[in-house]
């Protein structure tokens, strides 16, 4: 269903994986991946979203490479130059904005994880981004300016989630709130953090993440 792109980004060139609506038109959404790279699961879920009558793509923001081993996705992510990462994402949102099978004029972004975190700081640096889902998103390497939010923001969490903890989820919506933004906080009892991701039996919850995916296209539908 899904297929390999190439889009351009910041005076170079990065990969994608792209998948379209079977209407051949809809909304864009950009989704960003978890620590272990452009893996089956992420590209799995940029065809959920075409099912869903979205233009979706996932950029390569690993250039390649993947892995199952936590040790190297730790690299990975040490490794990864933040501003190169948000500047692919936005150039990955700027693409399906000027593709033809596209309807809105704004894109969604939603990461998972490292993914989650990234979204949060593209949602602050591109006027492009019309809504925004994090789900258990955290990076220590990136300092989101809250300031520059504008557009509707929903936070995931998972209540057992020791690493991106739902405490911190409310410590940032409180603040977001306060702020008078467009920020809801979501936060699954029983959850781990990755609960989302289904190829992972030991921490999938199917009901939390039925809840969260239907959550993250009502909005999408809503606002693009």
């Amino acid at each position: 269903m899904g297929q390999r792109v190439t889009f351009p980004s910041n005076a170079h060139t990065c990969q994608g994986y792209l998948a379209g609506p079977s209407s051949s038109k809809g909304p864009a959404v950009v989704v960003i991946q978890e620590w272990w790279g452009l893996v089956p699961h992420i590209q799995d879920v940029v065809e959920r979203f075409a099912r869903e009558g979205f233009l979706a793509i996932a950029p390569d923001l690993y250039h390649g490479k993947t892995t199952k081993s936590p040790d190297d996705a730790q690299k990975m992510v040490m490794e990864l130059d933040v501003d190169r990462a948000v500047a692919e994402i936005i150039g990955a949102g700027n693409y399906l904005l000027q593709r033809p099978e596209c309807t809105s004029k704004q894109y969604g972004v939603v990461g998972f994880c490292m993914g989650g975190g990234l979204a949060q700081f593209a949602a602050v640096n591109d006027t492009n981004v019309g809504a925004t889902v994090s789900f258990y998103g955290g990076f220590k390497k990136v300092v989101t300016d809250w300031e520059k939010l504008s557009a509707p923001l929903i936070l995931i969490y998972g209540e057992d989630d020791k690493g991106v903890t739902a405490e911190k989820g409310r410590e940032l919506g409180a603040k977001l709130q306060k702020m008078g933004k467009n920020a809801e906080v979501v936060i699954y009892p029983h959850a781990q953090h990755a609960f989302f991701n289904d190829t992972r039996p030991e921490v999938y919850n199917a009901e939390a993440a039925a809840d969260a995916w239907k959550r993250t296209v009502e909005l999408f539908r809503r606002t693009l």
